[in-house]
């Protein structure tokens, strides 16, 4: 189980992170194109079409940090929208700092997509490849 320092660091940079992206979106806005996916992902959870890749992004990004939380990688990383899948979805929304301001309410909006995508696996989070299927408002 991580520590309360390693949560407490992790925590800081996910803060400083937030300022540095919400700093660059006020100095860039007007020059990025709507042509970016990832702000028109539709969103994920009950009642949705969900995407196959979007929801297999959604397990994989939630087991990376329910791992880093030390409760190891809990979801099948299947692509099938379930109510394991909704379940953890909802432990995040209501895990991820305040500041994050997320509704629980198990679906992956434009917020829950874009924090899971910057807290995630790099190698898939980030601009990487789920960023095409996740919805998010960066």
């Amino acid at each position: 189980m991580a520590t309360k320092t390693a949560k407490a660091r992790r925590r800081s940079v996910l803060v400083r992170m937030a300022g540095v992206t919400a700093g660059l979106a006020l100095l860039t806005a007007g020059t990025v194109t709507q042509a970016q996916a990832s702000t028109t992902a539709g969103y994920i959870g009950d009642g949705y079409a969900n995407n196959t890749h979007g929801v297999w992004c959604v397990q994989h990004l939630l087991n990376d940090i329910a791992y880093d939380y030390g409760y190891g990688r809990p979801l099948a990383e299947d692509g099938l929208w379930g109510p394991d899948t909704r379940s953890w979805v909802m432990w995040y929304q209501r895990t991820a700092p305040s500041l994050f301001n997320l509704t629980v309410d198990g679906i992956v909006g434009k917020g829950t997509g874009g924090y899971l995508l910057l807290e995630g696996d790099d190698y898939y989070g980030g601009n990487n490849y789920c960023y095409t299927y996740v919805p998010s408002r960066f």
